[in-house]
Order: C-alpha cells, then sequence, then structure tokens
C-alpha cells in the first residue's frame, strides 16, 4: 500500500489527476442526490419531463466522452480539454444555483453538465497513458487507488453538503458548491499541470471514425456488454435497497442514508485490496469472484426481513461492489490499450448501457414478483454475467490479451 500511495504522490502525471479527480467527485456528490428534487419539486417539471431530460443527458455524456476520448488521442496533451469541461461545470451548475428557473436547468442538465460529466473518463485516460508505462500490476493498483479516493469524497460530500442545507428552502446551493468544486479542477490543471498529458510516444493521427469503429468490433463490444451488466447490478442495488430497507425490513430513509454512507467508506479499502489483488490474479478472475461476492449479497438481500439484516450485510454488499465499481475501468482501459482517450470513454459507455441494463432487470422482476424477489432476478443475472464473462475469456475466445 505505501508504494502505491507514494507512486501517486512523487509522480505529477498521476498526482494531478488524481486529486482532481477528488475535487470532481464533489460535482457529482453535491448534485445527484438533488438534482431530482430540485428539477420536480422546486422547478416544477413533470415526472415524465424529467426522466427525458435525464435520459438525453445521459446521452450526451457518453456521446461526449466518445469523442473527446478520441480527440485526446490525436493531441499532445489533454489539459486544454480538462480546462474547457471545467469551464462548462463552472457555468452549467453555476447557472442553476444563481438562476432559478425551468429553461436554465434544462440547458444546464442537457448539455453543460454531461459535459462536465465527461472530465471523469479524461481524467482517468491521463492516468492511463502514464501507467501504461509501468509494470501492469502496478498500474492496476494505482487505478484502483485513485478510485478508491474518488468514493472517499463521494461519501464525505452528500453528509457535509446535507448538513449545510439542513435548514434551506432551497437546495439548489448545492449546485453553487459543484461550481466551485469544477473551479478547483480548472486551478489544478491551469496551475499545476503544464505539460501533464500523454505521456507515450505521442499523439497519433488516426481518423476519428476509424477510431470509433474500434469499439464495435466484436471483441470490444461483446466485453463491454459484460461489464455493464456486472455494473448494472450496482445500479438495480440502488434501486432495490431503500426500497427493501422501507418495506419488507421495516427501516426508515434515515437507515437509508446511513447504508449508503457507511458503504460507500468502507469501498475505499476493498478497492485498493482488489487493486493489490490485480498484482497477481488476472483481472478477469478478480473481478469474477468480486462479483460472485455482490451476487452473494442480492440473494441475501432477498431473504432480508429486519433491519440488522440490512446491516449484517454491509461488509458484503462493500466488498462485492468495490470490485464491480474499480476493477473494470482497467479491464475496460485494457480493451483498446494502445489509445487512452478512446479506451476510458468506454467506461462511460459501460455507465450508460449499465443503467439501461438495470432499468430492465428492475422492471422485469417487479412485473413478476416483489422488490425481494427482483434481487433474486439480479443475483441470477449476475451469475450469469460472470458465466458469460469466463466464457469470452476463456480458451479461443481469448484471442487478445485484454485483462
Amino acid at each position: 500500500m505505501p508504494s502505491t500511495f507514494s507512486l501517486i504522490l512523487r509522480d505529477n502525471r498521476i498526482r494531478v489527476p488524481t486529486v482532481t479527480l477528488v475535487a470532481l467527485a464533489f460535482t457529482y456528490a453535491s448534485t445527484v442526490p438533488y438534482q431530482s428534487i430540485i428539477g420536480i419539486n422546486e422547478l416544477g417539471l413533470s415526472n415524465g419531463a424529467y426522466s427525458a431530460l435525464v435520459f438525453f443527458s445521459a446521452i450526451v455524456n457518453v456521446t461526449t466522452s466518445l469523442t473527446l476520448g478520441i480527440w485526446s488521442d490525436r493531441l499532445k496533451e489533454r489539459r486544454p480539454l480538462v480546462l474547457g469541461l471545467s469551464v462548462a461545470g463552472m457555468l452549467g451548475f453555476g447557472s442553476i444555483a444563481i438562476i432559478h428557473s425551468p429553461a436554465v436547468f434544462i440547458i444546464s442538465t442537457l448539455l453543460l453538465v454531461p459535459m462536465s460529466n465527461s472530465t471523469y473518463s479524461l481524467l482517468f485516460a491521463s492516468l492511463r497513458a502514464r501507467t501504461n508505462q509501468m509494470e501492469r500490476g502496478q498500474g492496476a493498483a494505482i487505478t484502483a487507488t485513485v478510485r478508491a479516493l474518488y468514493s472517499g469524497s463521494w461519501a464525505l460530500a452528500p453528509g457535509m453538503i446535507g448538513l449545510y442545507l439542513v435548514s434551506s428552502p432551497s437546495m439548489t446551493p448545492a449546485y453553487g458548491i459543484a461550481a466551485l468544486a469544477s473551479c478547483t479542477c480548472f486551478c489544478l490543471y491551469f496551475f499545476f499541470a503544464p505539460g501533464n498529458g500523454a505521456a507515450g510516444p505521442g499523439p497519433d493521427h488516426v481518423g476519428f471514425f476509424a477510431s470509433l469503429k474500434r469499439i464495435f468490433e466484436p471483441y470490444v463490444l461483446s466485453r463491454v456488454i459484460v461489464m455493464a451488466m456486472l455494473f448494472g447490478l450496482q445500479r438495480l442495488n440502488g434501486m432495490l435497497s431503500p426500497l427493501i430497507i422501507t418495506h419488507a425490513a421495516g427501516g426508515t430513509v434515515v437507515d437509508v442514508g446511513f447504508m449508503a454512507g457507511l458503504t460507500a467508506f468502507l469501498e475505499m479499502p476493498f478497492m485498493v485490496m482488489w487493486g493489490f489483488a490485480q498484482r497477481r490474479f488476472r483481472t478477469v478472475h478478480v473481478l469474477a469472484f468480486g462479483t460472485l461476492i455482490y451476487c452473494i449479497y442480492l440473494m441475501l438481500l432477498g431473504f432480508a426481513s429486519a433491519r440488522w439484516h440490512i446491516y449484517a450485510l454491509l461488509l458484503v454488499n462493500a466488498c462485492g461492489v468495490a470490485a464491480i465499481l474499480s476493477v473494470p475501468i482497467t479491464y475496460l482501459q485494457d480493451l483498446i490499450a494502445d489509445r487512452p482517450g478512446l479506451g476510458s470513454s468506454l467506461i462511460s459507455l459501460n455507465t450508460f448501457i449499465g443503467v439501461g441494463i438495470a432499468a430492465a432487470l428492475f422492471a422485469f422482476g417487479t412485473s413478476v414478483t416483489d422488490y425481494s424477489g427482483t434481487a433474486f432476478v439480479g443475483a441470477a443475472a449476475g451469475l450469469a454475467s460472470i458465466g458469460a464473462l469466463l466464457y469470452l475469456e476463456s480458451g479461443r475466445q481469448q484471442m487478445r490479451q485484454p485483462a
């Protein structure tokens, strides 16, 4: 562990993107919990209009991430892109905080905010460009550790902001905090990251559509879909666990908040643990084992009938979800290892598909059974995903080495 942290602190090409990611986490964590409250309750959007807004903003996010990921591989450095996206964040979050208008909220949430969110994959592309020069296991450990630090910000921000806004008549000041976080990202890259761009041999000149075509190669696309299935389990749990806690387990919204915060905190050491496991074992085997643990959690969640059952599953939940959130970053980047920007943009594509899969599983499960039964559906889907992953990476299917 000390060697990984010392590498992060010592190397400017790793340290600056890492600190920027920690700051970036505050833009997500300070707004996501309150976005629907502001859009529907404060600004009067209908449920249908808000759902459409979320869907189209997700499309803008994945489109921006893919486009800038490809473009970033053709530039000498990624610094100008990070600065531009940080400005989009300042404008998008700041305008919502200052101007209480449905039109401003819609425009910012549809365009500027998802553009700002694309900074996530771009920063991991910068990290990958540097770790490509390292021993593979060491690079994987650094990536997992950075993701753990990102989770730490996620764990801290909602509670701190909730206490700050507890007596506020509006939740829009949370967007002001996000704008300040975007400003911090801008300052970090403006003052401390000159030349902090591609750490590889230099930019390439492959055409845009030629690069985009690589994503749709069967080898890459099939594995992205499997990763999305795994990520969908985490999003499915995000839909199910609050409902199971407040219905079958007889808990309250306070328990929902405690579970979310405690899980986020416990993810951090487990992410570091999974990162070190990748030094000794293949990424695919580490991910399969971590997903199996999460499937066990979902299965046990389906049996939960008291509050203490939920808290008893806390460690199992954190251990499994830490693998699903951190290990696929390295796996997806490895699919197009020679193009850090393009490979990292697969993270956004994976998220987009995974959210759709989670929604489909939730719709199917709740149509045939209750919330607890839907947890069993998720566990079964997770086991099927593990089987698909191991099949793709076995025998003759392993035509290239992604992990």
